[in-house]
């Protein structure tokens, strides 16, 4: 496990780009430096040098390059490690505390949604009542996270399991949760577009989810 360690953090420093390091950092708002990696190379990396892991070594793998991250790209390695396809058995219920965690750490749009449309919404249905209890929590990315884990399950998506999450949250002036709300509504919106335009007719939301939520069907 720390050779893979090693290798992924040796892969980043190689293939830094000084020149596109700023440009990334000021964009993503990081006080955390980035190497300059931009998202291709990053794939091309975790084909190159991930390789089989046992469950407890998964987590303490991803954990690691998490805690101990001192570039972002560190933490793109961490949630690369968390989605393989190598590990999806360990993405179970179980794993549900380690994408807690790192939602509430990461504390950002670039991680929080990367784990929310990914790996805690594949725990559907069995996540429901989390994302019920998550929907109301202090944290205000726990709650976008409950808004948004629907967003790539098209038609198998739990409507009523997300409207119920947006509830307590459609008055929030907080931006990522107002966006969330359109998100949501708008990726729903490409299966049952009636059921999406009802909703806003007839529920109150701030403009920016509503406008969002209708971009691709109108009024």
């Amino acid at each position: 496990m720390p050779i893979m360690i090693e290798a992924i953090r040796a892969g980043l420093a190689e293939r830094a780009n000084p020149a596109k390091a700023p440009e990334m950092q000021r964009y993503m708002k990081s006080d955390m430096p980035f190497y300059g990696v931009q998202k291709p190379a990053r794939v091309q990396l975790a084909r190159e040098v991930l390789e089989p892991l046992e469950r407890d070594a998964w987590f303490a793998t991803v954990r690691a390059l998490w805690h101990e991250a001192t570039y972002r790209e560190e933490r793109y390695m961490a949630l690369a490690v968390l989605a393989d396809r190598r590990y999806r058995d360990y993405r179970d219920l179980d794993a549900l505390p380690l994408y807690e965690e790192l939602i509430v750490d990461g504390a950002w749009w670039d991680f929080v949604d990367e784990i929310a449309c990914g790996p805690l919404g594949a725990l559907l249905p069995e996540v429901a009542p989390v994302l019920r209890e998550w929907s109301t929590d202090e944290d205000l990315w726990k709650r976008r996270s409950s808004i948004i884990a629907q967003v790539r399950r098209k038609a198998e998506t739990d409507f009523a399991l997300m409207t119920a999450c947006i509830e307590p949250n459609r008055g929030d002036r907080e931006f990522f949760i107002r966006k969330a709300i359109g998100w949501a509504l708008r990726s729903y919106a490409w299966v049952e577009p009636d059921a999406v335009r009802a909703y806003c007719d007839t529920h109150e939301l701030a403009p920016l989810s509503r406008r969002e939520a209708l971009k691709n069907i109108g009024e």
